[in-house]
């Protein structure tokens, strides 16, 4: 089957079929971002991992697929991009089956890669391909819609299928989810995905891969390590060399005919306007979920299960939010929807900090149900405008470059604002005397140190350490959620400068 042939009209079932298909990739990626976090208390206890291998754990997977988006979404232009889905489908469903039996911390680090690896390989394709099937303007902007509530979706069912698999069976069966949706995948992509790829694909340049693999992976490595060991002599010389990698990669695709990567599209307005924006709405959601999924669990003392229900209100928002835009802009601009998206992102932290602390959870749902409306609305209609700014047969680069910008937010809502969060808290704790030095560590480094201190204390101690570490942290909430208000007023005034002709 051709993309021609699913673009008639006569095969439009056929084309939502196909977007079907595409869902089942999308959800997984996502329901895989936030499930894990679940299952560190449990492989912390089965595999005893030290602090460094369990950072490792989690962090290896965003790095490799970070570096590694660009590079396979070059590849899927060149050699087939349905053919480089089915492929990375089928080897990330292998590896995640090993994964859940690793016997060793070291052996699931390595395995968390290779889902980098072939993480990589799914998700520009699905983008391109939808970028290439929906050749009308309105239908594939519903289409983006419909994939970016895939995000949202998966998002909201992590919690709540990682906390009923984690009480039920062992620590690997969060990784086994693999298995059931990807299977259907490999036998329906052979039936209803057409293949498509770009006529004129840029070249294959191991130089230009490894150059944007080392800029991509210290890039966040740096992000994510500043916040764990600060501004060391080794995190600012691996920023640093991040910065020299990513130039001369610039550089090396300017001056080549035949680039891996046209880095030009970035002199389209729209399109890095669209980036920026989808960059900075993720940041802004997971920067948000990064505190408030504390505050649920250690200061109203919900179970993970009961904090992802305070929190699926607002990931239905983001859903509903990102298929009704898709009426909206037929009435606004796509630009200014961008614009209001990013304003509502700054009315949900502003309704956190006037509550002068993280308030009540009745409160939290409100401020991330309007954050989720702003994601919705500003994802979709980002998404569309970077595809819709080039050429067809650049989608994969584009849908690339479109993920990598929602990692590397991703990276950035964690780092920024949970390190702000960190560090405020860290100076605002007062320990009581009369703890060990190493329970003073522990209560004086995080709110959840401080809980598991206080469990094992006296009332006349545990008291006034949970009463200021409580205190301490809700004061780093008002702070962070200050800087979140300025950040997404300056990025609604940058989209609304970049995406005025949009």
């Amino acid at each position: 089957m051709t993309i021609t042939e699913l673009s008639s009209p006569t095969a439009a079932k056929l084309r939502w079929w196909a977007l079907a298909v595409l869902m089942l990739p999308v959800l997984l990626v996502a329901v895989d971002n936030t499930v894990l976090a679940f299952a560190v208390p449990a492989i912390s206890e089965a595999l005893r991992p030290t602090g460094v291998e369990l950072l490792w754990i989690v962090d290896v997977y965003p790095l490799v697929l970070a570096g590694l988006l660009i590079p396979m979404g070059s590849l899927g232009d060149r050699f087939g991009r349905r053919r480089l889905l089915l492929i990375g489908a089928t080897g990330f469903a292998a590896v995640s089956v090993i994964a859940a039996f690793a016997p060793t911390a070291s052996a699931l680090i390595a395995l968390r890669a290779a889902m980098g690896f072939f993480g990589a390989m799914i998700m520009p394709a699905t983008l391109s391909l939808i970028r290439n099937i929906f050749t009308d303007a309105e239908e594939r902007r519903l289409a983006i819609a419909i994939w970016a509530a895939g995000f949202s979706g998966g998002a909201a069912l992590g919690p709540l299928v990682g906390g009923f698999l984690l009480e039920h069976f062992w620590w690997g069966s969060v990784f086994l989810l693999a298995v059931p949706v990807l299977l259907p995948l490999l036998i329906a992509g052979l039936l209803v995905l057409p293949e498509s790829r770009d006529p004129q694909p840029g070249a294959i340049d191991p130089l230009s891969t490894l150059l944007v693999l080392a800029a991509m992976s210290t890039l966040v490595w740096s992000i994510k390590s500043v916040t764990v060991y600060g501004a060391t002599p080794e995190v600012m010389a691996t920023l640093a060399a991040s910065l020299v990698t990513g130039v001369w990669f610039v550089h090396r695709q300017l001056h080549r005919a035949n680039p891996m990567l046209d880095v030009r599209l970035f002199a389209n307005p729209t399109f890095s306007g669209a980036v920026s924006a989808n960059l900075l709405s993720i940041f802004s959601m997971v920067g948000f979920l990064f505190f408030v999924s504390q505050h649920l669990q250690l200061v109203s003392g919900r179970t993970p299960i009961q904090a992802g229900l305070v929190l699926l209100p607002g990931l239905v928002i983001t859903i509903v939010a990102g298929l009704v835009v898709v009426r909206i802009a037929r009435v606004l601009r796509p630009g200014t929807i961008v614009v209001i998206g990013l304003l509502l992102n700054a009315v949900g932290y502003a309704l956190v900090m006037l509550s002068g602390r993280a308030g009540s959870d009745a409160g939290l749902l409100v401020a991330f149900a309007l954050l989720g409306a702003g994601v919705g609305f500003s994802e979709t209609i980002s998404n569309d405008l970077i595809l819709a700014s080039v050429p067809a047969a650049k989608a994969g680069a584009a849908s690339a470059i479109s993920e990598t910008a929602y990692e590397v937010g991703s990276v950035l809502g964690t780092a920024v604002l949970g390190g702000l969060l960190t560090a405020i808290y860290r100076g605002g704790v007062q320990v009581p005397a009369g703890l060990s030095p190493e329970q003073a560590a522990a209560a004086g480094e995080t709110l959840g140190g401080a809980l598991d201190v206080a469990a094992g204390l006296p009332a006349a101690l545990a008291e006034p350490l949970l009463e200021s570490a409580r205190a301490a942290f809700d004061s780093g909430v008002v702070v962070t959620s200050g800087i979140g208000i300025v950040l997404m007023l300056v990025a609604a005034g940058l989209a609304r400068v970049t995406l005025k002709n949009a």
